[in-house]
This record gives structure tokens, C-alpha cells and sequence, in this order.
């Protein structure tokens, strides 16, 4: 039997562990850090309070890619002995062409402009906001490009 069998994945191979890792790896990292900080800095709020809500962050999504690796069966790239090609295939829809992101860019621009300029701008950019959104989420239901 030779050490490359072509569609063989190692029973001890669990999906997602990588991703998993090292999201949880971030949880080893920032919270120490953030205790360090804290003694160094004499328990400033605002940095210490950053450190551990990187830490959390960290810990949100490697807690939901260890809840999500339960669930889903290995892919190729969680097998150590898999080759580049096993992965090949189709890897999503994406439009060809799309002018509603920068509709949203505008939305974000004027949202946060609106922050310095008056609370008046921040509501004509939620407005753009939800027309580039609702212009995102149905661009694949209409014209050119309709399913």
C-alpha cells in the first residue's frame, strides 16, 4: 500500500482544526497580553479593555469554528497527504461587474462625514446605506445577471 492513497482521508482528521487553532490561538495571546499591559501601564482602562476584547473576539470565532467543524465533513486541505488539485472546482459566484459596493462606500462616506458635519448627513447615508443594500442583495435577482 503506498503512503498516497487518492481518495483516502485519515480517519483521525478533523475538518476546520487549522482555522480553529488558530483563531483560539488569539485567545493565548491577547488576554496575557492584556494582563501584562494592565501591571505595566498601572490598569489603564482603555488599552487593557482593548486586549481583552481582542481576546473575546478571538475567542467568538474560534469557539464558531469549533462548533462549526463538528458539523461539516473533512475537506481536502484537512488532509495532510491531499494533493493541490483535490480542491479544484468551482468556488463560488461573484458578479462580474458591481457598482453597488461603491454605492455603499458612498453610504459609509457620507455616514461617517456626517459625524463631523451634523447628524443630517448621517441620516441621508443610512438612506444610500439601505438602497446599496437592498441593490446588493437583489443583484442577481434582476437584469443581465438574473437567476
Amino acid at each position: 500500500m503506498s503512503h498516497h492513497d487518492d481518495d483516502h482521508v485519515p480517519e483521525q482528521v478533523k475538518p476546520m482544526r487549522v482555522e480553529a487553532w488558530l483563531f483560539s490561538a488569539g485567545v493565548l495571546f491577547f488576554v496575557p497580553v492584556g494582563i501584562l499591559y494592565g501591571f505595566v501601564a498601572d490598569w489603564e482602562p482603555v488599552g487593557v479593555v482593548g486586549f481583552f476584547l481582542l481576546g473575546a473576539m478571538f475567542a467568538l470565532a474560534g469557539g464558531y469554528m469549533w462548533l462549526t467543524a463538528r458539523r461539516v465533513d473533512p475537506r481536502p486541505e484537512d488532509n495532510p497527504t491531499a494533493d493541490i488539485e483535490d480542491r479544484a472546482g468551482e468556488v463560488g459566484v461573484f458578479a462580474p461587474h458591481s457598482w453597488w459596493p461603491l454605492v455603499l462606500g458612498i453610504a459609509a462616506t457620507l455616514a461617517f462625514a456626517g459625524l463631523a458635519l451634523g447628524w443630517w448627513m448621517v441620516g441621508i447615508g443610512i438612506v444610500v446605506g439601505l438602497v446599496g443594500l437592498v441593490g446588493q442583495l437583489f443583484e442577481f435577482s434582476r437584469g443581465q445577471h438574473a437567476h
